[in-house]
Protein backbone atom coordinates (compact mmCIF):
# COMPACT_ATOMS: atom_id res chain seq x y z
CA UNK A 1 0.00 0.00 0.00
CA UNK A 2 1.34 3.30 -1.11
CA UNK A 3 0.84 5.51 1.99
CA UNK A 4 -0.28 9.01 2.08
CA UNK A 5 0.94 11.54 4.28
CA UNK A 6 -1.78 11.67 6.90
CA UNK A 7 -2.37 13.88 9.30
CA UNK A 8 -3.93 13.55 13.13
CA UNK A 9 -5.17 17.68 13.80
CA UNK A 10 -3.74 18.25 17.47
CA UNK A 11 -6.23 20.49 18.35
CA UNK A 12 -9.21 18.67 18.28
CA UNK A 13 -10.12 17.63 21.83
CA UNK A 14 -6.01 17.63 22.44
CA UNK A 15 -6.83 17.15 26.72
CA UNK A 16 -8.17 13.73 26.02
CA UNK A 17 -4.93 11.60 25.81
CA UNK A 18 -3.24 14.15 27.94
CA UNK A 19 -5.16 13.49 31.30
CA UNK A 20 -5.60 9.96 30.26
CA UNK A 21 -1.64 9.80 29.72
CA UNK A 22 -1.46 11.29 33.09
CA UNK A 23 -3.81 8.60 35.03
CA UNK A 24 -2.09 6.00 33.55
CA UNK A 25 1.42 6.99 34.40
CA UNK A 26 -0.16 7.71 37.75
CA UNK A 27 -1.24 4.92 38.59
CA UNK A 28 2.16 3.24 37.60
CA UNK A 29 3.93 5.47 40.24
CA UNK A 30 1.28 5.43 42.95
CA UNK A 31 1.88 1.09 42.74
CA UNK A 32 5.39 1.72 42.15
CA UNK A 33 4.62 -0.90 38.75
CA UNK A 34 6.75 -1.54 35.22
CA UNK A 35 4.83 -0.89 32.51
CA UNK A 36 6.39 -3.98 30.80
CA UNK A 37 6.00 -7.69 31.58
CA UNK A 38 6.40 -9.48 34.68
CA UNK A 39 6.21 -12.69 35.77
CA UNK A 40 2.64 -13.61 34.23
CA UNK A 41 4.19 -13.00 30.82
CA UNK A 42 6.79 -15.28 31.79
CA UNK A 43 4.87 -18.12 32.52
CA UNK A 44 1.98 -17.57 29.72
CA UNK A 45 5.31 -17.52 27.27
CA UNK A 46 6.59 -20.66 28.99
CA UNK A 47 2.78 -22.70 28.67
CA UNK A 48 2.36 -21.52 25.14
CA UNK A 49 6.28 -22.11 24.14
CA UNK A 50 5.15 -26.22 26.08
CA UNK A 51 1.97 -26.36 24.30
CA UNK A 52 3.85 -25.65 20.57
CA UNK A 53 6.95 -27.10 20.72
CA UNK A 54 6.41 -30.39 23.15
CA UNK A 55 4.50 -31.84 20.84
CA UNK A 56 7.02 -31.42 18.06
CA UNK A 57 9.45 -33.21 20.10
CA UNK A 58 7.29 -36.21 21.28
CA UNK A 59 6.09 -36.90 17.85
CA UNK A 60 9.84 -36.78 16.94
CA UNK A 61 11.17 -38.80 19.48
CA UNK A 62 8.82 -41.88 18.63
CA UNK A 63 6.80 -41.44 22.21
CA UNK A 64 3.34 -40.30 20.00
CA UNK A 65 3.09 -42.81 17.10
CA UNK A 66 -0.36 -43.42 16.52
CA UNK A 67 -2.52 -41.52 13.57
CA UNK A 68 -4.78 -40.36 16.47
CA UNK A 69 -2.21 -39.08 18.62
CA UNK A 70 -0.16 -37.34 16.11
CA UNK A 71 -3.38 -35.46 14.84
CA UNK A 72 -4.09 -34.59 18.43
CA UNK A 73 -0.61 -33.27 18.78
CA UNK A 74 -0.53 -30.74 15.77
CA UNK A 75 -4.18 -29.66 16.72
CA UNK A 76 -2.16 -29.06 20.10
CA UNK A 77 0.78 -27.31 18.40
CA UNK A 78 -1.83 -24.99 16.30
CA UNK A 79 -2.94 -23.43 19.85
CA UNK A 80 0.40 -23.37 21.11
CA UNK A 81 1.23 -21.11 17.91
CA UNK A 82 -1.45 -18.90 18.53
CA UNK A 83 -0.63 -18.50 21.83
CA UNK A 84 2.53 -18.09 21.37
CA UNK A 85 2.45 -15.36 18.39
CA UNK A 86 -0.17 -13.52 20.71
CA UNK A 87 1.60 -13.56 24.29
CA UNK A 88 5.27 -13.43 23.51
CA UNK A 89 5.71 -12.42 19.84
CA UNK A 90 3.13 -9.87 19.91
CA UNK A 91 4.71 -7.81 23.09
CA UNK A 92 8.14 -8.70 22.24
CA UNK A 93 7.81 -6.91 18.84
CA UNK A 94 6.02 -3.93 20.17
CA UNK A 95 9.01 -3.68 22.63
CA UNK A 96 7.37 -4.17 25.89
CA UNK A 97 7.56 -7.69 27.12
CA UNK A 98 10.81 -6.78 28.96
CA UNK A 99 12.70 -3.52 29.76
CA UNK A 100 15.79 -4.92 28.18
CA UNK A 101 15.34 -3.94 24.76
CA UNK A 102 18.03 -7.12 23.51
CA UNK A 103 15.80 -9.19 25.00
CA UNK A 104 12.56 -7.61 23.49
CA UNK A 105 14.77 -8.07 20.54
CA UNK A 106 15.54 -12.02 20.27
CA UNK A 107 12.06 -13.07 21.48
CA UNK A 108 10.75 -10.75 18.92
CA UNK A 109 12.74 -13.23 16.26
CA UNK A 110 10.14 -16.08 18.05
CA UNK A 111 8.07 -15.25 15.03
CA UNK A 112 10.49 -17.40 12.96
CA UNK A 113 9.51 -20.45 14.50
CA UNK A 114 5.99 -19.51 13.65
CA UNK A 115 6.20 -19.51 10.33
CA UNK A 116 6.76 -15.78 9.84
CA UNK A 117 9.04 -12.93 9.20
CA UNK A 118 9.81 -10.37 11.63
CA UNK A 119 10.53 -7.26 9.77
CA UNK A 120 7.40 -7.20 7.28
CA UNK A 121 5.27 -7.90 10.73
CA UNK A 122 6.86 -4.90 12.57
CA UNK A 123 5.66 -2.86 9.38
CA UNK A 124 2.44 -3.99 8.78
CA UNK A 125 1.29 -3.86 12.39
CA UNK A 126 3.29 -1.59 14.51
CA UNK A 127 3.48 0.89 11.92
CA UNK A 128 0.69 0.32 9.67
CA UNK A 129 -2.00 -1.06 11.45
CA UNK A 130 -1.70 0.88 14.77
CA UNK A 131 -0.71 4.19 13.24
CA UNK A 132 -3.55 4.37 10.64
CA UNK A 133 -6.29 1.68 11.72
CA UNK A 134 -8.91 1.11 9.56
CA UNK A 135 -7.98 4.16 7.01
CA UNK A 136 -8.35 2.65 3.34
CA UNK A 137 -5.16 2.62 1.78
CA UNK A 138 -3.10 2.53 4.70
CA UNK A 139 -4.19 -0.49 6.97
CA UNK A 140 -3.73 -3.64 5.88
CA UNK A 141 -5.32 -5.12 7.86
CA UNK A 142 -9.08 -4.23 6.84
CA UNK A 143 -7.40 -4.92 2.82
CA UNK A 144 -7.61 -8.76 2.46
CA UNK A 145 -8.07 -10.65 -0.78
CA UNK A 146 -10.96 -9.30 -3.19
CA UNK A 147 -13.82 -12.04 -1.85
CA UNK A 148 -13.62 -10.41 1.84
CA UNK A 149 -14.95 -7.27 2.30
CA UNK A 150 -13.73 -5.47 5.39
CA UNK A 151 -14.04 -1.62 4.66
CA UNK A 152 -17.35 -0.12 3.14
CA UNK A 153 -15.00 1.99 0.91
CA UNK A 154 -13.84 -0.97 -1.17
CA UNK A 155 -15.39 -2.48 -4.38
CA UNK A 156 -18.20 -4.63 -3.81
CA UNK A 157 -19.18 -7.66 -5.42
CA UNK A 158 -21.79 -10.19 -5.55
CA UNK A 159 -19.92 -12.93 -4.30
CA UNK A 160 -19.57 -10.12 -0.55
CA UNK A 161 -23.03 -10.90 0.10
CA UNK A 162 -22.23 -14.39 1.43
CA UNK A 163 -18.84 -13.61 3.19
CA UNK A 164 -20.58 -14.01 6.35
CA UNK A 165 -21.25 -17.28 6.00
CA UNK A 166 -17.63 -18.40 4.29
CA UNK A 167 -15.28 -16.20 5.59
CA UNK A 168 -14.67 -18.31 8.65
CA UNK A 169 -12.99 -20.56 6.33
CA UNK A 170 -10.74 -18.32 5.28
CA UNK A 171 -9.87 -17.29 8.35
CA UNK A 172 -7.94 -20.21 9.19
CA UNK A 173 -5.97 -20.19 6.16
CA UNK A 174 -3.93 -16.71 7.16
CA UNK A 175 -1.20 -18.37 8.38
CA UNK A 176 -0.72 -20.58 5.78
CA UNK A 177 -0.61 -17.72 3.50
CA UNK A 178 2.22 -16.11 5.69
CA UNK A 179 4.36 -19.53 4.80
CA UNK A 180 3.74 -19.45 1.85
CA UNK A 181 3.66 -16.55 -0.55
CA UNK A 182 2.54 -13.42 1.81
CA UNK A 183 5.62 -12.63 3.25
CA UNK A 184 7.51 -12.68 0.17
CA UNK A 185 4.61 -10.32 -1.42
CA UNK A 186 5.07 -7.90 1.08
CA UNK A 187 8.74 -7.55 1.00
CA UNK A 188 8.64 -6.85 -2.69
CA UNK A 189 5.79 -4.54 -2.33
CA UNK A 190 6.98 -2.75 0.57
CA UNK A 191 10.61 -2.29 -1.51
CA UNK A 192 8.78 -0.68 -4.62
CA UNK A 193 6.83 1.41 -2.06
CA UNK A 194 10.01 2.79 -1.43
CA UNK A 195 9.52 1.77 2.70
CA UNK A 196 12.74 2.12 4.44
CA UNK A 197 14.76 0.20 5.29
CA UNK A 198 13.01 -2.23 2.55
CA UNK A 199 13.77 -0.01 -0.32
CA UNK A 200 17.66 -0.14 0.60
CA UNK A 201 18.03 -3.93 2.26
CA UNK A 202 15.94 -5.92 -0.06
CA UNK A 203 18.51 -8.14 -1.22
CA UNK A 204 19.27 -8.92 2.48
CA UNK A 205 15.99 -9.08 3.73
CA UNK A 206 15.58 -11.42 0.58
CA UNK A 207 17.76 -13.65 1.47
CA UNK A 208 16.55 -13.69 5.40
CA UNK A 209 13.88 -14.65 4.52
CA UNK A 210 14.13 -17.65 1.83
CA UNK A 211 16.91 -18.83 4.76
CA UNK A 212 13.89 -18.61 7.47
CA UNK A 213 11.56 -20.23 5.03
CA UNK A 214 14.25 -22.98 4.06
CA UNK A 215 14.63 -23.21 7.95
CA UNK A 216 11.18 -23.83 9.01
CA UNK A 217 9.97 -25.97 5.99
CA UNK A 218 13.09 -28.57 6.84
CA UNK A 219 12.02 -28.80 10.55
CA UNK A 220 8.07 -28.62 10.21
CA UNK A 221 7.63 -30.40 7.48
CA UNK A 222 10.79 -32.31 5.65
CA UNK A 223 11.91 -33.71 8.98
CA UNK A 224 8.77 -35.28 10.44
CA UNK A 225 8.54 -36.90 6.84
CA UNK A 226 11.86 -38.40 7.09
CA UNK A 227 11.63 -39.55 10.72
CA UNK A 228 8.12 -40.32 11.60
CA UNK A 229 6.65 -44.00 10.92
CA UNK A 230 3.70 -42.84 9.04
CA UNK A 231 2.87 -41.85 5.79
CA UNK A 232 3.88 -38.53 4.60
CA UNK A 233 -0.04 -37.51 3.80
CA UNK A 234 -0.52 -37.45 7.51
CA UNK A 235 2.15 -35.48 8.40
CA UNK A 236 0.84 -33.06 5.37
CA UNK A 237 -2.46 -33.24 6.95
CA UNK A 238 -1.01 -32.16 10.23
CA UNK A 239 0.76 -29.33 9.45
CA UNK A 240 -2.46 -28.25 7.65
CA UNK A 241 -4.42 -28.55 10.55
CA UNK A 242 -2.04 -26.73 13.20
CA UNK A 243 -1.92 -23.96 10.53
CA UNK A 244 -5.55 -24.01 10.06
CA UNK A 245 -6.25 -23.44 13.80
CA UNK A 246 -3.63 -21.03 14.43
CA UNK A 247 -5.48 -18.74 11.29
CA UNK A 248 -8.88 -19.12 12.60
CA UNK A 249 -7.95 -18.68 16.20
CA UNK A 250 -5.73 -15.40 15.18
CA UNK A 251 -7.93 -13.45 12.49
CA UNK A 252 -11.08 -13.97 14.64
CA UNK A 253 -9.24 -12.27 18.03
CA UNK A 254 -8.29 -9.49 15.56
CA UNK A 255 -11.03 -8.71 13.11
CA UNK A 256 -13.69 -8.42 16.17
CA UNK A 257 -11.89 -5.95 17.82
CA UNK A 258 -11.93 -3.74 14.18
CA UNK A 259 -14.76 -4.79 11.77
CA UNK A 260 -17.73 -4.63 14.19
CA UNK A 261 -21.02 -2.72 13.72
CA UNK A 262 -19.24 0.43 16.31
CA UNK A 263 -15.90 0.62 13.76
CA UNK A 264 -15.17 3.89 12.06
CA UNK A 265 -13.91 3.99 8.51
CA UNK A 266 -12.49 7.18 8.95
CA UNK A 267 -10.58 9.00 5.41
CA UNK A 268 -8.58 11.66 5.19
CA UNK A 269 -9.34 14.93 2.68
CA UNK A 270 -7.88 15.69 -0.30
CA UNK A 271 -4.88 17.22 1.75
CA UNK A 272 -4.44 14.12 4.05
CA UNK A 273 -6.46 15.18 7.18
CA UNK A 274 -8.43 13.23 9.22
CA UNK A 275 -11.24 14.62 11.27
CA UNK A 276 -9.79 13.72 15.15
CA UNK A 277 -6.44 13.23 17.02
CA UNK A 278 -4.97 9.63 16.72
CA UNK A 279 -6.23 8.89 20.40
CA UNK A 280 -9.71 9.78 19.36
CA UNK A 281 -9.17 7.86 16.27
CA UNK A 282 -8.42 4.25 18.01
CA UNK A 283 -11.67 4.73 20.03
CA UNK A 284 -13.55 4.81 17.11
CA UNK A 285 -11.85 2.27 14.96
CA UNK A 286 -10.99 0.10 17.82
CA UNK A 287 -13.52 -2.36 20.23
CA UNK A 288 -13.02 -4.70 23.66
CA UNK A 289 -14.32 -7.72 24.16
CA UNK A 290 -15.07 -10.00 27.14
CA UNK A 291 -13.94 -7.74 30.16
CA UNK A 292 -14.31 -9.80 32.86
CA UNK A 293 -12.85 -13.00 31.52
CA UNK A 294 -9.67 -13.25 32.91
CA UNK A 295 -9.17 -17.26 31.25
CA UNK A 296 -9.70 -15.62 27.53
CA UNK A 297 -7.40 -12.77 28.35
CA UNK A 298 -4.89 -14.54 29.89
CA UNK A 299 -5.16 -17.38 27.22
CA UNK A 300 -5.03 -14.63 24.39
CA UNK A 301 -2.30 -12.10 25.74
CA UNK A 302 -4.71 -9.47 26.93
CA UNK A 303 -5.59 -9.04 23.18
CA UNK A 304 -9.65 -8.63 24.47
CA UNK A 305 -8.57 -5.32 25.30
CA UNK A 306 -7.92 -3.60 22.10
CA UNK A 307 -8.44 -0.20 23.22
CA UNK A 308 -6.15 -0.21 25.53
CA UNK A 309 -3.50 -1.66 23.26
CA UNK A 310 -3.94 0.69 20.74
CA UNK A 311 -4.01 3.93 22.92
CA UNK A 312 -0.95 1.85 24.91
CA UNK A 313 0.97 0.26 22.31
CA UNK A 314 4.51 1.02 24.42
CA UNK A 315 2.75 -0.97 27.72
CA UNK A 316 2.68 -4.55 28.03
CA UNK A 317 -1.06 -6.50 27.96
CA UNK A 318 -0.25 -8.09 31.67
CA UNK A 319 -1.49 -4.35 32.30
CA UNK A 320 -4.65 -3.57 30.32
CA UNK A 321 -6.97 -4.66 32.65
CA UNK A 322 -6.24 -2.53 35.45
CA UNK A 323 -5.60 0.11 32.52
CA UNK A 324 -9.72 -0.62 31.24
CA UNK A 325 -10.87 1.20 33.74
CA UNK A 326 -9.20 4.50 33.69
CA UNK A 327 -9.42 4.54 29.91
CA UNK A 328 -13.30 3.99 30.17
CA UNK A 329 -13.84 6.46 32.62
CA UNK A 330 -11.80 9.32 30.73
CA UNK A 331 -13.81 8.51 28.10
CA UNK A 332 -16.72 9.15 29.04
CA UNK A 333 -15.77 12.16 31.01
CA UNK A 334 -14.92 13.54 27.60
CA UNK A 335 -18.28 12.48 25.84
CA UNK A 336 -16.14 10.09 23.66
CA UNK A 337 -17.05 6.14 23.01
CA UNK A 338 -15.78 3.62 24.40
CA UNK A 339 -16.79 0.44 22.91
CA UNK A 340 -17.01 -3.20 24.15
CA UNK A 341 -18.55 -5.90 24.22
CA UNK A 342 -19.56 -8.00 26.95
CA UNK A 343 -18.42 -11.35 25.72
CA UNK A 344 -16.51 -13.19 22.79
CA UNK A 345 -19.56 -14.35 21.63
CA UNK A 346 -20.94 -11.23 21.22
CA UNK A 347 -18.01 -9.95 20.06
CA UNK A 348 -18.18 -12.66 17.12
CA UNK A 349 -22.10 -12.19 16.69
CA UNK A 350 -21.40 -8.37 16.10
CA UNK A 351 -18.18 -9.14 13.60
CA UNK A 352 -20.80 -12.09 11.91
CA UNK A 353 -23.53 -8.95 11.40
CA UNK A 354 -20.59 -6.27 10.05
CA UNK A 355 -19.48 -8.90 7.57
CA UNK A 356 -23.15 -9.11 6.50
CA UNK A 357 -23.44 -5.55 6.41
CA UNK A 358 -20.21 -5.08 4.19
CA UNK A 359 -21.57 -7.45 1.97
CA UNK A 360 -24.79 -5.70 1.14
CA UNK A 361 -23.77 -1.99 1.46
CA UNK A 362 -22.56 -0.23 -1.79
CA UNK A 363 -18.64 1.62 -1.77
CA UNK A 364 -18.63 4.95 0.12
CA UNK A 365 -17.33 7.57 -1.93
Amino acid sequence: MKVQNIIFPLDKNPDFIKDLRGRVDGYFKQNNLSKYGNKTIVFQSVFMGLLYILPYVLMLSGVVTSILGVMLSWVAMGGGMAGLGMVLMHDANHRVFSRNQTVNKWLGKSLYLLGGFPPNWRHQHNTMHHGFTNIEGHDEDIAPVGFLRFSPHRKLFKVHRFQHIYAWFFYGLMTLSWVTMKDFVRIKNYKNEGVAPFDKKYKSYLTDLIIAKSFYYLFLLVLPILIMPISWFWIVGGFFIMHYISGLILTTIFQTAHVVPSSAYPLPSNEGKLENNWAIHQLLTTSDFSPKSRVLSWMIGGLNYQVEHHLFPNISHVHYKKLSQLVKETAYEYNLPYHSQETFFKAVAGHTRMLKMLGRQAALV
